[in-house]
């Protein structure tokens, strides 16, 4: 990735080789399949989603992973599907070298949604 920090999204992607660019598209478009009202920003200097101002997801291109940030609680709900992966508080790493699991992706995004609508709900 470059060392200029970027302003958005299609920056962010941009600063990886091919092969990770498709991937990290690959996982964008997911959670934009399942978030369309969610807002796409940069924060910590990764790509996050934002709804209804509360963060949704983070993901993050390295050398050999993406980074899922689903926090604060997102991962826990899954934990025994996270089991093969290797995890930390709030984060998740899918190795470039298998198969991205999108359709566990799109699961952890729509539990984040839930969270936060049920929170805003609270909040009325």
């Amino acid at each position: 990735m470059t060392t200029a920090k970027p302003s958005n999204i299609d920056e962010y992607i941009a600063g990886f080789p091919k092969e990770v660019q498709a991937i990290l598209e690959q996982v964008r478009a997911t959670i934009k399949q399942v978030a369309p009202d969610a807002e796409e920003a940069i924060s910590y200097g990764i790509p996050t989603f934002r709804l209804h101002k509360t963060y949704l997801v983070y993901f993050a291109g390295f050398k050999n992973h993406i980074g899922f940030y689903p926090t604060p609680t997102g991962g826990e709900a899954f934990k025994e599907e996270l089991s093969g992966y290797k995890t930390g508080k709030g984060s998740v790493q899918f190795p470039l070298d298998k198969p991205m699991p999108l359709d566990l992706i799109t699961r952890i995004t729509q539990f984040r949604i839930e969270q936060i609508l049920e929170k805003t709900a609270k909040k009325k």
